[in-house]
């Protein structure tokens, strides 16, 4: 146990060195946004709230495995490795920008969602004929261009830039694809969703663009093997899993503070989770019915996220999905296992499925 918490302590270390870097670099990369586009004379009110979103806290999950996926088979630091690695970063931003409008979620990271802070700025503006979720919408949209423009930052060759630049444009199209059906699932009951559908949403969606996609763009610029990026896929697949059930259990479980966004959320758009189908499928009769009763509301209160709460322990469906939770992490141990990536970044990436694995 105690060589265990020394490893992750070790780990844990690594990471926030190569997150400090990249706090440093978004900061940097934000400051001369006004000197390459002037995006303060344009608008001060855009450029003050991409600055207030961006410059939020947050975990830099993607744009650290970038560099991970890089160092892992470089010896080399190429000029503006790290600025081209907070692309990842602003596409996430983006994203979550957008997921907020669809969600209705009105905190993010703790504060105001994007188009919160805009309604009320707007809401002294009795003449306006739009409102804060169309603003953010095209400030999404401003984002996503400064995300490819910080790519290109990296010198390096042109084939491999190109390749890598491939990757972070399906890492957007795929996760539209992944919030596009996930949409549609909600107008289906819990029992028309097996665990194959939920996966899919939680590969295209989650997995691909915060796992896969950032490593497989630093080991492509570092010029890594096929052989070697495949293995990357398949371990950002499964820990993306892993992650994902491990973050719907917390939006289910932790407290508002906990998670800097609403506890409501899942319920409100009737999400079709793990934690939900494992309860749906170990209920009997009255249970489902009253599953299905909650998630077809039009507004899920916190009395209809404590019935959940309690249904999902009773029916051992919190234990099932930790299970599935340790099934995943062991498979991307394994598909990391044989990797030619450095020794000591390969056993990050170990260390990292052992924190997601602690509930």
């Amino acid at each position: 146990m105690f060589a265990l918490a020394l490893f992750l302590c070790y780990h844990k270390a690594m990471f926030l060195k190569i997150k400090n870097k990249i706090e440093k670099e978004l900061k940097n990369y934000i400051r001369d946004i006004e000197k390459s586009y002037s995006l303060r004379k344009i608008s001060p009110l855009l450029f003050d709230h991409i600055e207030d979103f961006t410059l939020r806290r947050g975990k830099r999950i993607r744009p650290v495995l970038f560099i991970v996926g890089f160092r892992g088979f470089s010896n080399k630091i190429p000029p503006g490795l790290y600025k081209s690695a907070i692309s990842c970063e602003l596409l996430h931003d983006f994203m979550l920008i957008h997921d907020d409008v669809i969600d209705k979620s009105e905190t993010r990271r703790g504060k105001p969602s994007m188009h919160a802070m805009l309604n009320a700025y707007l809401s002294s503006k009795k003449r306006a004929k739009f409102n804060g979720e169309d603003l953010s919408i095209v400030v999404g949209d401003v984002i996503f261009a400064l995300s490819l423009h910080t790519f290109l930052s990296i010198k390096q060759n042109y084939r491999e830039k190109e390749r890598a630049l491939r990757i972070l444009l399906d890492a957007a199209m795929y996760t539209g694809s992944g919030e596009f059906i996930e949409l549609l699932s909600g107008i289906k009951s819990v029992g028309e969703i097996n665990k194959k559908d939920i996966y899919k949403i939680y590969d295209l969606k989650t997995a691909y663009y915060t796992f896969s996609a950032p490593l497989m763009m630093g080991a492509v610029l570092a010029k890594a093997e096929k052989k070697e990026i495949d293995k990357l896929f398949k371990y950002g697949i499964y820990l993306g899993r892993a992650f994902q059930i491990k973050d719907d259990i917390l939006d289910m479980f932790a407290e508002e503070d906990q998670i800097g966004k609403s506890t409501l959320t899942d319920l409100k758009e009737a999400k079709k989770t793990i934690p939900i189908w494992y309860a749906y499928k170990n209920s009997d009769n009255k249970g489902r019915k009253f599953i299905e009763k909650i998630l077809s509301k039009d507004n899920a209160n916190k009395n209809d996220l404590k019935k959940i709460r309690e249904i999902t322990v009773n029916t051992g469906a919190l234990n099932c999905s930790k299970t599935e939770i340790s099934f995943f992490l062991n498979k991307a141990k394994e598909a990391i296992s044989s990797s030619r990536m450095k020794i000591q970044y390969k056993n990050l990436l170990k260390g990292y499925c052992e924190q997601i694995l602690s509930l």
